[in-house]
């Protein structure tokens, strides 16, 4: 990975407290998992941000050397990685999503 690119996605993850790189938008997703996570967020009416890794093919390969993740959606809550769909289910389902939500946008 560049510096370069290294570089952008620091300031992605770090300026938004909740940013999603997906396949496509979050008015228009273009797969069932990053639709799955838009859902989700949107049911917890939080703000958010989403890349399209799509339209992007430098950042769609290195999100994934950046967290170590091969799968997109990535989702990151205050600058950490939290995981890809089945994760962000999982975490929402048992109530802690909630949580890790409301603790990254009170800070």
């Amino acid at each position: 990975m560049t510096p370069e690119l290294q570089q952008r996605l620091d300031s992605l993850v770090q300026q938004n407290k909740i940013m999603v790189f997906m396949k496509g938008t979050k008015l228009m997703p273009q797969c069932g998992f990053s639709n799955n996570v838009v859902q989700i967020l949107n049911v917890l009416g939080v703000p958010y941000e989403t890349l399209d890794v799509l339209a992007d093919p430098e950042i769609r390969q290195g999100i994934k050397e950046y967290s170590s993740w091969p799968t997109i959606p990535q989702v990151y809550i205050n600058g950490e990685f939290v995981g890809g769909s089945d994760i962000f289910i999982e975490l929402y389902n048992n109530g802690e999503l909630q949580q890790i939500v409301e603790v990254a946008l009170a800070s």
